[in-house]
């Protein structure tokens, strides 16, 4: 005779069996080739540290990681693919910014929501914003831009790779910070600015600085100031934008590796110490010395808590220039 504790007693059997299915899953991790999802086209700092640390992972596990570039609509496309995929470490994400934070802010029917389906394992890299100058442009410096921008409002035009993006939401909010008007030309992506700006057609511009330190090394452009708490690297030469105004002012694009929420806690783990580990090697070392970036690291929860600052500090920006990619 079937009765309610008989089905009872075989529900909890079932949960148990599949608990303990996923878990000895999660030990063998990873059992099969794993697929890394980049939105963005090859070739640019995240997709080279994608595949850094896609090797590595595989060196360390002995299993293929795949990268594959799923770019189009902001990102949305890799990262509701991830979301769909089934939470077990088979998927994950090379996110931005924009799929981790901004997106949820900028567009209204997003498929996915961030904070609820996909978790941070790890920081990888950031990469400081920079504001540049031609060199035939009507100021040589930031501050003398500054003045120029209070005494002529409107007038200075200054470009930026693509509404939404960290160059874009840097100059909005540049603009609330110090109050100057600046005329605003968002470009799809930095190789058309870049070619406005050694052409003489753009006076300045905002971008990742990656993409201008070696020509301002072959002075074909002019670094104005960069994005960072303190002058970077090997540019000391270089003011932060926070030294010429006055008042804290940081801004980088992020990248992190993400998973859908409820893969193994012990998957998450393995791949945070692996990438912790790749970030430290020679190989990673040099690849983010040569693109002008910061190395990430840290454990999951400090991702997830990093996130968490980008969302607080940049969203009363994004919402006040009333920034939307509908």
């Amino acid at each position: 005779m079937i009765t309610l504790r008989s089905i009872t007693l075989a529900a909890v059997a079932l949960l148990l069996s599949c608990a303990a299915a996923l878990s000895q899953a999660s030990q063998n991790w990873p059992n099969r080739p794993v697929t890394m999802l980049v939105p963005l086209p090859a070739g640019g700092i995240a997709d080279l540290m994608a595949r850094g640390c896609a090797q590595a992972l595989s060196d360390e596990f002995g299993q293929p990681f795949v990268v594959e570039n799923h770019p189009g609509a902001s990102g949305n496309l890799a990262a509701a693919a991830v979301v769909k995929a089934p939470p077990d470490g088979s998927v994950l994400l090379f996110a931005t910014q924009a799929q981790a934070a901004f997106n949820k802010m900028m567009f209204a029917n997003l498929s996915y929501d961030p904070a609820r389906d996909l978790v941070p394992i790890v920081l990888v890299l950031k990469s400081p914003v920079v504001f540049v100058g031609a060199l035939d442009a009507p100021v040589t410096n930031f501050q003398a831009m500054l003045d120029y921008a209070r005494a002529n409002p409107g007038k200075l035009t200054s470009g930026q790779t693509g509404v939404g993006s960290m160059s874009h939401v840097a100059f909005e909010m540049l603009q609330q910070k110090t109050g100057i008007v600046l005329n605003g030309v968002p470009y799809k992506g930095g190789a058309p600015m870049v070619t406005d700006l050694l052409g003489g057609h753009l006076p300045m511009g905002s971008d990742l600085l990656s993409n201008f330190v070696h020509l301002a090394k072959d002075r074909k452009v002019r670094l104005l100031a960069v994005a960072t708490a303190r002058r970077f690297g090997d540019l000391p030469d270089v003011p932060t934008v926070q030294e010429e105004i006055r008042m804290p002012f940081e801004a980088a694009a992020w990248f992190t590796i993400m998973a859908r929420t409820g893969t193994p806690a012990d998957v998450v783990q393995k791949v945070n110490a692996a990438v912790n580990r790749y970030l430290v090697s020679a190989k990673a070392k040099q690849l983010i010395a040569g693109a002008a970036a910061e190395a990430g690291g840290g454990s999951p929860g400090e991702a997830a808590a990093f996130v968490k600052s980008e969302i607080e500090r940049w969203a009363p920006v994004i919402k006040a220039a009333q920034i939307s990619l509908n």
